[in-house]
């Protein structure tokens, strides 16, 4: 199937992906990055653990990508792709938790 081609994966992962490594790892450390997401207790939440997970793939050669990282990165792609439709209408988006938790996943919006 074209959609599960390692090539194709590549690709939507990079078109989703707009923040670079350094920028994404600094806004992890963030108090905002920390602030959404789901976890239950002291766990990290989904989506800062995956914009951990998209740093280290993004410090990958394409050769050494497997393929649990091609499963990661056609998750992010479809985060991205499905949270992109769910723009807020009525508050702050600089703000908001909608960009906030696309920023964990490797996105900026106002990029």
């Amino acid at each position: 199937m074209a959609d599960d081609d390692a090539d194709t994966i590549r690709e939507k992962f990079s078109d989703s992906v707009n923040m670079t490594a350094k920028e994404l790892d600094d806004w992890l450390d963030t108090d905002e990055s920390q602030s959404v997401g789901n976890a239950s207790g002291d766990e990290e939440s989904t989506g800062h653990y995956m914009g951990r997970r998209i740093v280290e793939i993004q410090h990958k050669k394409v050769a050494d990508l497997d393929d649990d990282d091609l499963a990661a990165m056609k998750k992010v792609s479809g985060y991205v792709a499905r949270h992109l439709k769910q723009k807020p209408t009525k508050e702050d988006v600089e703000t908001s938790k909608w960009r906030y938790s696309l920023m964990n996943w490797g996105h900026d919006p106002l990029k």
